[in-house]
């Protein structure tokens, strides 16, 4: 199965928002944002981007991959970790510049980089401070990367 976008222009207002054809729309840089939410407990685990390839990859494998705009290229997600996340629903908002995906996050639990479950470790305290939750490692990144 290929996966072809149609281009979101194509479609008057009301299709986009009400219809049923899945147009991305894509930002200046080619990317749509990307929620990964825990299928289940509907935490959210991590927010990336992805690219119309790294889309297909996604919908076409079931695994979830996204585009680093760090390192310029497309990454299947656990890759070098082992921490996959299994694709169980992609949904998009009413524009369809966002997809949020219920995943399946596989390996020890970790979807963040730091070798946490979630990316969202911190909370806002004052407007300048950032307070830890305590979220464990499962973990340790210098032993992973």
């Amino acid at each position: 199965m290929s996966t072809l976008f149609v281009d979101p222009s194509t479609l008057s207002h009301a299709e986009q928002e009400e219809g049923t054809v899945f147009a991305p729309k894509f930002d200046a840089n080619g990317l749509v944002t990307a929620v990964a939410q825990e299928a289940g407990s509907n935490r959210i685990l991590m927010v990336a981007h992805m690219n119309a390839e790294a889309l297909r990859l996604t919908l076409e494998t079931g695994e979830v991959h996204y585009f680093s705009r760090s390192r310029g290229r497309i990454w299947k997600k656990g890759e070098s970790s082992g921490e996959i996340q299994k694709l169980v629903e992609m949904r998009t908002d009413c524009d369809q510049d966002v997809v949020l995906m219920s995943v399946e996050q596989t390996g020890r639990g970790a979807a963040c980089h730091t070798g946490r479950k979630s990316c969202f470790y911190r909370v806002v305290v004052d407007g300048q401070t950032l307070r830890p939750t305590g979220e464990p490692r499962l973990f340790d990144p210098k032993d992973v990367y």
